[in-house]
């Protein structure tokens, strides 16, 4: 048992520290939020141009097929972005390039930088698209609306936005909604994964080999979540992955008479990584995911609880098995 504890915490470094850079450049990006932020278009038609929000409404982004330049104006109406057919670049005099570094806007402006001075530009991708934080379609403030304050059952649009854009020189805006919604009921979701951590610890008390089946199908889904949220550009997935293959792996050899000790790892390692780590999908209405909310909370329900039953039935496998390997040595 000090040899599968051990080896458990060596699994959770490998996992985590390959993430870390992913983490720290993603985590800017919500798994859950109060506010929904929607584009509903363009001031005028621009053949060619995509504008759409994403990170569940932490970043908008700007995809430019028109095959002519694309200005995003900053806070002031300084050039800040321009997203050219040879790539995209950023004026590094406009305050909006240190404003919107973070999801918070608290990085420090320098002093060269001011709406005023003359653009400076530098080439920050090679690829004709761009993403970038605004706080222009985002609630800045930590305290939550007076609306939502005096009516929290209800949704409460905040504000209508735009975000103006240029091309040549004709100005034009991406327009949206700021939108409150009420968080749904997180208790239910919670309740939900301990009783689906009861019943497969339940199940995997009959069935030996068969719960094997319960971990290739609870890795499955976790992995099919967790890969669909890195393919849509959410960052930090790496350890939900890993987790995710490594309890579909010890379903597969739980289903072949190996050592329950696997169990107990793959079912840790999916109720940690891909349950506990993504809960917060359960408090907030809005999801960092291509796909309704229920399906996110769905799939997170199902790690965390399958999860726990997996790893619970494990360790009772293995104590179980002690005496026996005792009595046999003895």
């Amino acid at each position: 048992m000090r040899r599968g504890a051990l080896f458990l915490v060596l699994l959770a470094g490998a996992l985590l520290v390959p993430a870390a850079p992913a983490s720290a450049h993603g985590g800017e990006a919500p798994d859950a939020t109060a506010y929904r932020t929607e584009a509903t278009g363009l001031s005028r038609a621009v053949p060619g141009l995509r504008v759409r929000v994403v990170e569940a409404g932490a970043r908008l982004e700007l995809t430019n097929g028109t095959g002519s330049t694309i200005e995003v104006l900053g806070y002031s109406g300084e050039p800040y972005l321009e997203v050219r057919p040879d790539g995209t670049y950023q004026n590094v005099n406009s305050p909006a390039a240190y404003l919107n570094q973070t999801l918070d806007g608290d990085a420090a402006v320098p002093s060269n930088a001011g709406p005023a001075a003359p653009p400076q530009w530098q080439r920050i991708s090679a690829e004709p698209s761009v993403r970038w934080h605004d706080q222009r379609i985002r609630w800045m403030s930590a305290d939550p609306p007076p609306q939502a304050r005096s009516d929290p059952s209800r949704p409460h649009k905040l504000r209508d936005w735009a975000v103006p854009l240029r091309q040549g020189v004709t100005t034009f805006e991406l327009r949206g909604t700021l939108t409150w919604e009420p968080p749904p009921p997180a208790w239910a979701w919670w309740v939900g994964a301990l009783a689906l951590a009861a019943a497969v610890t339940a199940a995997g008390l009959r069935l030996r080999r068969g719960i094997g089946t319960v971990a290739v199908v609870a890795g499955m889904v976790a992995l099919g979540y967790a890969v669909t949220r890195a393919t849509a550009g959410v960052g930090g997935q790496a350890p939900a992955i890993g987790a995710a293959a490594l309890a579909v792996a010890a379903g597969v050899l739980t289903l072949l008479g190996r050592t329950p000790f696997l169990l107990l790892l793959g079912g840790a390692a999916l109720a940690l990584f891909d349950g506990v780590a993504g809960a917060g999908v359960f408090a907030q209405a809005v999801v960092n995911f291509p796909g309704p909310g229920w399906m996110s909370r769905a799939a997170v329900l199902i790690a965390l609880g399958a999860g726990a039953g997996l790893a619970i039935t494990g360790l009772l496998r293995l104590r179980s098995a002690e005496p026996a390997r005792i009595s046999s040595d003895a």
